[in-house]
């Protein structure tokens, strides 16, 4: 639905049902106005008249709620290790072509080969760097030859990614999926608040997360089936920032593991202004629709609405396409499949309130949440164990050592046993000068025998 109509809202109402059902939430929460489930709502003539007219009592509750997030905000730091993204993924998370991916995949290799852990962006780069100089023959004679044209690229997009603040997210300790489906001490779900206020001006950052989310839910959980309730529910607030900064192949891996996610027990929720946001093999998967009021101030926005309206079954009760317009705030049409796997009907449904606070917390509040929190002492401190950069710096540094040594061992070069010749020997050593002495001499030898009547005589014809 469009700005202002109630999207947070429902959010937050679905969430609250969720967790009294005992199902965890994971809220990602873009605007900042989601850590207020952790306090009880204020009772107002207004929430109360709404919910007279609903039929329902309005009661005011707060939520067990854990505040986290990937940057520099306060809450418990969300981590993940290069290791843990594998080649393949993190290939797609910087955009790489086959064969840039193909140098990724051999990096990892070496890195298994001989145990050097890509824990952070540092360690990664630091490879990079290793196999196009120093470590360049050693690699090209196990692996095969690589291109400094290939792992300068590799190495620009890294940077690109650090630029979106990645550095804060890649590290240890990683984050424990299991830590996201707990269970309060009152028996309801735990609602986890992503604090990710800065993420619209660093969308790679939130797709990355997102993407190493999902896949590693896809592979940590069991299949499990149809289930009654599921296990996690997952709400993608701002939902274009994971979709709009994708490329082809990265959100064709975002597709398949949606696709794939529920038999694990894993159900997701995304949120956004407009249907076309969400690619549409995607919005096919989704079996429940909450359609807000859009509006349509333009005709690119009245061709939008006519094509939302498309998106929803046929009814006969309204004109979708020009009740999208008219929808009040907290109001939407719904629709879902039934016990068979059928959508039902389009429903004009008016919304209950939150029952906690529709508002933020403050600093003091949001202090004391995170001081309170049972993962606190598991996450709060940035773990900096020996990793790649460490181990191949360490072992430069001692190759250095070692050939400066060796430079100071070399045997001192021995004086020529020959005495050194004098200016007037090298002066007389010289060919020219050789030459000049012969010519000089065999003028005198002729004059002398000329003088003693010895010369011979002159040949006719002669010049001489």
């Amino acid at each position: 639905g469009a700005t202002g109509t109630g999207k947070t809202k429902t959010l937050q109402v679905i969430a609250e049902a969720l967790s009294d059902a005992s199902v965890p939430v994971l809220l990602m929460d873009i605007k900042g106005d989601l850590s207020g489930i952790a306090a009880a709502g204020v009772v107002s003539e207004k929430l109360s008249e709404r919910s007279r007219h609903a039929g329902v009592a309005y009661t005011p509750s707060a939520f067990p709620v854990e505040l986290m997030t990937l940057s520099d905000e306060k809450g418990l730091r969300l981590r993940a290790t290069v290791t843990e993204f594998g080649p393949i993924l993190l290939s797609k998370i910087l955009g790489l072509n086959d064969t840039q991916e193909g140098v990724v995949s051999m990096i990892f290799k070496y890195c298994d080969d001989n145990r050097l852990p890509l824990v952070d962006l540092k360690d990664f780069i630091k490879l990079l760097q290793y196999i196009s100089n120093d470590g360049k023959a050693e690699i090209e004679k196990q692996y095969g030859k690589i291109s400094t044209s290939s792992t300068g690229t590799i190495l620009r997009k890294v940077i690109e990614l650090q630029q979106q603040g990645a550095d804060s997210f890649f590290g240890e300790p990683s984050f424990d999926i299991n830590d996201l489906m707990r269970i309060s001490d009152d028996g309801r779900g735990m609602i986890s608040v992503l604090r990710v206020t800065d993420m619209q001006s660093k969308p790679k950052l939130f797709s990355t997360f997102m993407l190493s989310l999902l896949a590693e839910l896809y592979a940590s959980l069991p299949e499990e089936g149809d289930m009654d309730k599921p296990k996690l529910v997952l709400f993608i607030d701002e939902a274009h920032l994971v979709f709009q900064e994708a490329t082809s192949a990265l959100l064709q891996q975002i597709e398949t593991v949606i696709k794939l996610i529920r038999s694990k027990g894993v159900g997701i929720f995304f949120c956004t202004q407009n249907p076309q946001d969400i690619p549409a093999s995607v919005l096919a998967q989704l079996g429940l629709k909450v359609q807000h009021a859009l509006r349509a101030f333009t005709a690119a926005d009245r061709k939008t609405i006519k094509q939302a309206a498309e998106n929803y079954p046929e009814t006969s009760w309204y004109k979708t396409d020009e009740a999208l317009t008219q929808l009040g705030i907290g109001e939407a049409f719904i629709t879902l499949l039934n016990e068979k796997g059928i959508p039902t009907p389009l429903v004009h449904t008016m919304l209950l309130p939150p029952r906690s606070r529709m508002d933020i917390l403050s600093g003091e509040e949001i202090n004391k949440l995170v001081d309170n929190s049972k993962l606190a002492r598991k996450y709060e401190q940035v773990a900096d164990s020996e990793s790649a950069f460490e181990i191949l710096t360490k072992k430069l540094e001692a190759a250095e050592q070692q050939a400066a040594e060796e430079k100071e061992n070399e045997p001192a070069k021995k004086p020529s046993a020959r005495k050194e010749k004098s200016t007037v020997e090298k002066v007389l050593d010289n060919s020219v000068t050789r030459q000049i002495g012969r010519t000089a001499a065999n003028v005198i030898t002729r004059s002398l025998l000329g003088a003693l009547g010895l010369g011979g005589r002159k040949k006719k014809g002669s010049w001489f």
